[in-house]
């Protein structure tokens, strides 16, 4: 049976991409830090599916949180087969608005985080062809206005990722990144209708992205054994 840890897992696309892997008979350690009764609404509601994902929680920018995460994973299994580091927070203000205790903690989420998950998951996947899937952004890729901190804790991921792929390959460990457009979760929740509107608008495929196809995306890294250090945009052509 393969093994998976997936870092905010139980909300947004987290949540898709841990029904991805249980629908695909993987055994899921989801991961949460603050959202204490939307994770346990997640686990019932998986129970009621008839899948048991095991649910741990710890801040992924803490070191000793995240050394515990993982010491309890191995004290249930005895090999990590996927590690998804889609835990994440955003910001949307301008720079001159943006505190130095801000950017610290973006970047102490988004890139801290994956760099420790990642730490801990390497020495138990050596020359197990285990895979580690960063999950980034579009604005990683392009940047956004009023989202500086965000877009660059993004961009420092994927250029993580592109390191630490060449870095494990001839460890037989792989290394990719999946990047997100626009996709219909809580983290746009404060866009306005006329917002959303235009913003659909310059997605070539005319709607917005479904956390589905995130999970979807991310699978397919998974299971694709000869792909390594690749950022897979999922956006429908947006910002193409």
């Amino acid at each position: 049976m393969k093994t998976a840890l997936i870092t905010g897992g139980t909300k947004g696309i987290g949540k898709a991409i841990t029904l991805e892997f249980l629908q695909n008979g993987y055994e899921v350690m989801m991961n949460y830090n603050s959202d204490e009764a939307a994770a346990l609404a997640a686990q019932e509601e998986f129970n009621m599916l008839g899948y048991c994902p095991l649910l741990q929680r710890a801040d992924v920018s803490d070191e000793k949180q995240v050394s515990a995460m993982f010491a309890e994973f191995f004290t249930i299994y005895d090999r990590l087969d996927v590690l998804v580091n889609n835990a994440g927070i955003a910001l949307k203000k301008v720079i001159q608005d943006t505190t130095p205790a801000e950017w610290d903690r973006i970047f102490g989420v988004n890139v801290k985080g994956a760099f420790l998950c990642c730490r801990e998951a390497a020495e138990k996947m050596l020359w197990q062809d285990g895979c580690i899937i960063n999950v980034a952004s579009i604005w990683g890729e392009v940047g956004a206005s009023c989202e500086v901190a965000y877009s660059a804790s993004k961009g420092a991921l994927i250029a993580f990722t592109k390191a630490l792929a060449k870095e494990l390959a001839p460890s037989k460990v792989r290394v990719n990144c999946v990047s997100p457009g626009v996709i219909d979760t809580f983290m746009n929740s404060d866009l306005t209708s006329d917002e959303m509107d235009a913003l659909i608008d310059e997605i070539p495929l005319g709607r917005l992205g479904r956390p589905e196809d995130v999970a979807k995306a991310c699978f397919y890294l998974a299971e694709s054994g000869y792909i390594t250090g690749e950022v897979l945009s999922v956006g429908g052509g947006f910002g193409k």
